[in-house]
């Protein structure tokens, strides 16, 4: 594996999801800093704010589930694309989640914003996929 990236954020409701994911990209070294957050909300909140005293202020990488109480996956990437469109050329979304509709991948797919759509587990294949798509160059 290249360089890792400097921060992925992943951003699931689901505790054991957001454990175990983290545990595959430091596993594979995909990324110094692994941040998760439990909501929608709790992401944009953080994406947000320029002052954060996380190590991951801007992540390179989101994995974002789109079935979470609150805030879903598709009401994010609302609010996600009313950011500066700088920070957001400056990072990846990829809908990480247990779907296999076909339908929530064409919407996934369509909208601005989420470049793909991958069915959880997070797994070493996936993870290399999506690297080698999106950061291969760097």
């Amino acid at each position: 594996m290249k360089t890792p990236l400097n921060c992925i954020m992943l951003v699931d409701d689901n505790k054991t999801d957001n454990f175990f994911h983290e545990r595959v990209i430091r596993k594979y070294n995909a990324a110094t800093n692994v941040i998760a957050k439990e909501s929608a909300q709790e992401a944009l909140d953080h994406l947000k704010n320029k002052k954060n005293n996380e190590s991951c202020t801007h992540p390179d990488l989101i994995f974002l589930d789109i079935n979470m109480p609150g805030m879903n996956g598709w009401e994010f990437m609302e609010h996600y694309r009313e950011l500066d469109s700088e920070l957001q050329s400056e990072m990846v979304v990829v809908m990480l989640t247990t779907s296999q509709n076909p339908d929530d991948k064409a919407t996934a797919l369509s909208q601005g914003g989420i470049i793909d759509f991958k069915t959880k587990p997070l797994s070493k294949e996936i993870l290399d996929e999506v690297l080698q798509s999106f950061y291969s160059s760097k």
